[in-house]
């Protein structure tokens, strides 16, 4: 067995009101929608969104966490704050040697995007 990509899975609370935020925000596009389900990506980043009425989801809404690694990290930064991300940590330099920043969406479920950070 050879694995070749995966996608996180956030349970979000408003499905239509995610899909919208993360496509319209954050750039992500939609890969399918079945039911309770969106599958969005961004590059070869997946990413699932569970609505409130899927059958058997028992994962805590909003308690999601994804780090994405990604070039060009500030501009990414200023375009999705322009657009109204919900940040809530600036980009700048970690002593674990990325430039990073975070943001999380309407129910809690946070993304951190990063890179190496300059000099490292």
């Amino acid at each position: 067995m050879t694995p070749e990509c995966s996608a996180t899975i956030f349970s979000v609370s408003n499905l239509p009101a995610a899909i919208k935020y993360y496509v319209d925000t954050l750039g992500f596009s939609i890969d399918f929608e079945y039911g309770a389900i969106a599958g969005l990506k961004y590059g070869n980043v997946l990413l699932q969104l569970s609505g409130p009425n899927l059958i058997g989801n028992r994962k805590a809404t909003g308690e999601g966490n994804m780090y994405i690694f990604c070039d060009e990290v500030d501009a990414y930064f200023q375009h999705i704050a322009a657009k109204g991300a919900l940040v809530i940590v600036e980009p700048n330099d970690r002593e674990y040697g990325m430039r990073d920043f975070a943001i999380k969406d309407a129910d809690g479920n946070i993304l951190a995007f990063g890179t190496e950070a300059v000099g490292k």
